[in-house]
């Protein structure tokens, strides 16, 4: 008999705990960012990749535009900050071989790199300067597809070509927490 009063007490003592602990709770960082608009710098490259650059652009452009902690604008004059990337890095490294041919890889690494650039326009200072940010993904290269003369047809470049846009978002959300995180 005397149990039902002290659960309800205990539940009481956990329910009001549980409220004081959640008071203070709020979404999101409570860090202030030194800037309230961006430009995005289109991206320029030192290296031959093929389109890399609007790609690159687009992605990075919707991370910002996805968290929404900034604005962005379409000039440098009418931002408080400045991005600029560099493309300086894309490679790729065999990562599996074929088993009936060691010559012939089944899976490439591929890495991505740029070094960015964040400039506060107000105050006339870099934030950071050439800071490298890189992404790694997988690419399968083997169909299984072989020609009338039995040899394996690989699809290397297909695969390239279909990772880029997701090695670009990757790195666009690595470029958007490098910005957007309170130093």
């Amino acid at each position: 008999m005397m149990l039902r009063p002290l659960l309800a007490l205990l539940a009481c003592v956990a329910l009001f705990g549980l409220a004081a602990g959640c008071a203070n709770y709020q979404l999101g960082t409570a860090g202030k960012l030194a800037f309230t608009t961006l430009y995005v710098e289109p991206a320029t490259t030192k290296i031959l990749l093929p389109q890399a650059q609007a790609i690159i652009g687009t992605q990075v452009r919707d991370a910002f535009l996805r968290d929404n902690r900034v604005t962005l604008v379409n000039s440098p004059e009418a931002a408080d900050a400045t991005l600029s990337m560099e493309i300086t890095d894309y490679r790729r490294e065999v990562a599996t071989q074929r088993r009936d041919d060691t010559g012939l890889a089944r899976k490439f690494t591929l890495t991505l790199g740029v070094r960015c650039t964040l400039k506060d326009r107000r105050a006339g200072k870099d934030l950071f300067t050439n800071r490298e940010i890189t992404v790694r993904r997988d690419a399968y290269t083997d169909s299984g597809q072989k020609l009338p003369s039995g040899i394996s047809v690989s699809d290397q470049l297909q695969a390239e070509y279909q990772a880029l846009p997701l090695l670009a978002d990757a790195l666009a959300d690595k470029v958007a927490h490098a910005v957007l995180d309170v130093w």
